[in-house]
């Protein structure tokens, strides 16, 4: 009798193998060959679920948001009230541990490898829209201005980005105050923002 094969989980180990691929070799070598022998699959076991590395790419974007979707929601879940959970929520954006800066490493490739990759374009503002949204709900959460999401939005980025370039000595502990005092302005009625 056949073995059953789990298509989420493999399509998750597929992923993930094309994660550890762009962080460690780069988005040239990205490749189904490559991605199938990181995640110890033949690659013809891959032919029908990624036939093609666009296939690889779109589907690595997918978890990517889902695992960003799935953070959030956890806080979603909780009795927490304000601006408590609103900062959980933003911070689940943020690359303060291991797991979510290769998430931000491959968010980074992907999305510059989507300026010119109409297809990955379409996943790769999936992401932006799952981010956005975030800050939506974390804004809703705070009674702030939805017109301030774009601003929330563009700070996330700016300090992700800055969390994954800078030295690791440096630590998170300077994004953390600078999310925190965003929070506050934006909890400030008659702020400036």
């Amino acid at each position: 009798m056949p073995k059953s094969v789990d298509i989420v989980e493999r399509d998750r180990l597929v992923s993930e193998a094309a994660w550890r691929v762009l962080v460690r070799d780069g988005l040239t070598e990205l490749s189904v060959r490559k991605v199938a022998a990181e995640a110890g699959l033949p690659p013809s076991s891959l032919r029908y679920s990624f036939p093609t590395q666009a296939s690889v790419r779109d589907r690595a974007v997918a978890l990517l948001v889902d695992r960003l979707e799935a953070r959030v929601a956890r806080h979603a879940d909780h009795d927490e009230a304000g601006e408590r959970e609103a900062r959980s929520i933003l911070l689940e954006l943020l690359p303060l541990d291991e797991e979510r800066r290769v998430e931000m490493e491959v968010s980074l490739a992907l999305g510059a490898m989507a300026m010119t990759d109409h297809a990955l374009w379409k996943a790769h503002q999936h992401a932006h829209r799952a981010i956005r949204s975030a800050c939506t709900r974390a804004l809703d959460l705070l009674g702030a201005d939805p017109g301030d999401v774009a601003g929330t939005h563009a700070l996330i980025d700016g300090l992700a980005l800055h969390l994954v370039r800078q030295s690791p000595e440096e630590g998170d502990a300077w994004a953390r105050r600078a999310l925190d005092v965003h929070i506050e302005r934006l909890g400030t009625p008659g702020s400036t923002r």
